[in-house]
This record gives structure tokens, sequence and C-alpha cells, in this order.
């Protein structure tokens, strides 16, 4: 049931993006574990990494040092487990 309403939430994540104008392109990265679930791109050149888990949970180990790296190398990187956090996640990636 968690997963279902992972997918959930992703789906409203996807949907939110592209109705201001944006992709989030889902990532698979063989052999590179622990990358976020989608990369979102908008306009301008503005983007953010997306971690979705369902509700309350965390993510995993390897996928906290994979948050770190890209953190580190200058780029955000959220972790959405609720629907209610699309619309920040989205104003603070187009601001910038």
């Amino acid at each position: 049931m968690n997963s279902l309403r992972e997918k959930t939430i992703e789906q409203v994540l996807t949907k939110a993006v592209k109705s201001y104008g944006g992709i989030a392109v889902k990532l698979v990265s063989p052999g590179f574990v622990g990358m976020p679930d989608r990369l979102v791109l908008f306009p301008g050149g503005r983007l953010g990494f997306v971690e979705v888990k369902a509700p309350g949970r965390k993510p995993r180990a390897i996928q906290t040092v994979r948050h770190k790296q890209i953190r580190q190398l200058g780029f955000k990187v959220y972790v959405l487990d609720n629907k209610e956090q699309i619309g920040g996640i989205i104003d603070d990636i187009i601001r910038g």
C-alpha cells in the first residue's frame, strides 16, 4: 500500500511540474544506486532532484549518501512524502 501511495505522489508531482511548464524526468541509473527518483526541469535552466517516498518514509542510507553528494555539487535535492509539499518544492526550484 505504501508503494501505491508513493506512485500516486509521484504522478501528482509530474502533473504539477508539467502545469508550470516543466518536465519531471524519471531517473534510472543502473550501476549508480541511490539516485533520486525524478529530475525536475523548468525553463531558464532551473532544476532540482526529487526523491519520492511513501508518507512518513525516509530515504535509505545509500540515498542519503547520494543526496549529500548531489548537494555538494551545488544542486538541490528534495525528499517528497506528502503531495502538499509539491507546491513549495516547485516554487523553490523555480526561484533558484
